[in-house]
């Protein structure tokens, strides 16, 4: 990719760091969706996972290796511990990439040498020069990370990245891995291994920030100003603890300080070429479809794509954005592919209108897809006078998302509750093996009373760590958003659904939820099968 001096690479680690958010496990499949949506917002590398991880690590670096990283797509990249057997599970996921890298890691602090590598700097030193070296064996493209780099004593991280350069590595990221540092730290960091590391202008200088103080994104920037030209971030600033620089945050600054930033790049101040390869109208839908598939919902208040990120409440500021948008606005909703129309069909809308709509939302689905999502609305609107775009996404979402080949199905609830009757939930469900089964029973409420049905149909051991509902739209008549999160094992699944009904949004909402957790079951079994027979 050369030195990229022009303009800032997005390197996007959802599909890595952004699931080890605690409840944000992806399947294949999944994985899959969302790294064909990241090569539609057009980031430039995608780091699939980290294949040596686990069987199903493994396959899904593979598989968007072959079906994302095709010629003129996206770079795809594999993590791997500066271990000979990280290093060859990467490169052969990566097989299949038209572009592949391999990104390799070890600890630099004095703290991390101590406790956790228990190996001397010299012998840091030695590892990091002979894997990369070794990964450069296998791909072209190598990254290099000194984890933990924000609390390296300066001196022993210049050696390091001294040796990284001349072993082979073409990148070389800067990970503040605790989310330390404070934006002018970050620069001060920069600035120094810009000045003492030799031959530092002929790789590629990158950034990666947690957000432990809140200050990843402005750490990100921070790197940008001082000679970064590649940002490693997330969809929704998800990831390890308290997350990631947000990829939304990061491009959209970019975007709207543009005047601020372009001096940075030897540009005029009022050069208007855009600073990243996003297409910034690709990023609500991306997020959305990312929080949907994690089931990690987006607060309210969350820059760029927050619902509230474009509402005006105070009188002062709503006379101002009627007067002129830019008095309290810095950005359209629709550079970031948020329609202004919120309200558009009702229940005699017709099929062609229903796609057309689905099209301006920048949902492409198949005829099968299609007809599903149309006879969920149907049944929707029927309920609900007015139906908005947000009702339409939610729906779409619900009826288009990935299925496990083998699963518990829903076939039926009814619930008998009230302030003079023990709540009561009937349940029928089909089995993955297409046995249909029914029970009721009792509990304390009505989503209680279902879930006590569901598990004793499905007796899956687990325990209920979440559960959360939120309006789509205002009115009575609302469809609601259930976000369900289960624990097994100190793992944590998570389950969505939405629906007029909030009982019935949360019975399909612990049913997704579980099918994870069975899903999960049989991969460990499957694995389990081929280690014994080795």
């Amino acid at each position: 990719m050369g030195s990229q001096a022009d303009r800032v690479i997005i390197f996007d680690t959802t599909l890595r760091d952004g699931e080890q958010s605690p409840g944000a496990t992806l399947n294949v499949e999944e994985k899959l969706a969302i790294a064909h949506q990241l090569a539609l917002l057009g980031v430039d590398v995608i780091e699939a996972g980290f294949a040596v991880a686990s069987p199903g690590d493994f396959q899904a670096v593979k598989t968007i290796a072959e079906q994302v990283g095709v010629s003129g797509g996206p770079i795809i990249c594999s993590l791997a511990r500066a271990i000979r057997q990280d290093i060859q599970a990467a490169a052969e996921a990566l097989k299949p990439a038209a572009r592949p890298r391999i990104h390799t890691m070890i600890s630099t602090s004095d703290i991390h040498l101590k406790y956790q590598l228990k190996k001397s700097r010299s012998e840091v030193l030695a590892i990091a020069e002979e894997m990369i070296a070794y990964a450069k064996s296998f791909v072209d493209d190598v990254e290099f990370s000194p984890m933990d780099a924000s609390r390296t004593d300066p001196e022993f991280l210049y050696q390091v990245l001294e040796r990284a350069i001349a072993a082979g590595a073409t990148t070389i990221n800067i990970p503040d891995t605790v989310g330390y540092c404070t934006p002018k730290e970050i620069g001060t960091l920069i600035e120094g291994i810009r000045e003492h590391v030799p031959n530092i202008e002929g790789v590629i200088l990158s950034i990666h920030t947690q957000n432990d103080l809140g200050l990843a994104t402005a750490n990100a920037l921070a790197a940008i100003e001082h000679g970064v030209r590649q940002v490693e971030c997330t969809i929704n600033g998800i990831g390890e603890r308290a997350g990631n620089a947000a990829l939304e945050e990061i491009v959209m600054a970019l975007q709207v300080r543009k005047p601020f930033f372009n001096p940075y790049f030897n540009r005029p101040v009022d050069a208007d070429a855009p600073l990243t390869n996003i297409k910034t109208q690709e990023i609500y839908k991306t997020s959305s479809l990312v929080s949907q598939l994690t089931g990690m919902l987006i607060q309210p208040n969350k820059a760029i794509v927050g619902a509230n990120a474009f509402a005006h409440e105070s009188g002062i500021h709503q006379d101002g954005i009627i007067k002129h948008r830019q008095t309290y606005e810095i950005m359209e909703a629709a550079a970031i592919g948020l329609p202004e129309n919120r309200i558009v069909l009702g229940k005699h809308s017709g099929r062609n209108a229903f796609r057309t709509r689905l099209k301006e939302l920048g949902f492409e689905l198949n005829e099968a897809d299609l007809n599903k999502a149309f006879n969920r609305f149907k049944e929707v609107a029927d309920k609900k006078k007015e139906m908005s775009d947000w009702d339409l996404e939610a729906i779409v979402r619900d009826e288009t998302q990935i299925q496990l080949e083998s699963g518990f199905q829903l076939e039926h609830i009814q619930v008998i509750c009230g302030d003079c009757t023990c709540p009561t939930a009937t349940i029928t469900v089909v089995t993955p093996d297409g046995k249909i089964l029914t029970d009721a029973a009792v509990g304390t409420g009505p989503v209680d009373a279902v879930y006590q049905a569901i598990n004793r149909l499905v007796q899956i051991p687990n325990q209920l760590i979440e559960f959360s509902v939120q309006s789509v739209t205002a009115g009575i008549d609302a469809l609601g958003t259930v976000t369900v999160r289960i624990g097994h094992q100190e793992r944590i699944f998570s389950g969505q659904a939405s629906d007029t009904d909030i009982v019935v949004a949360a019975a399909y909402a612990y049913i997704n939820a579980l099918n994870r957790l069975y899903r999960y079951w049989q991969t460990q079994s499957q694995t389990a099968v081929a280690i014994a027979s080795r």
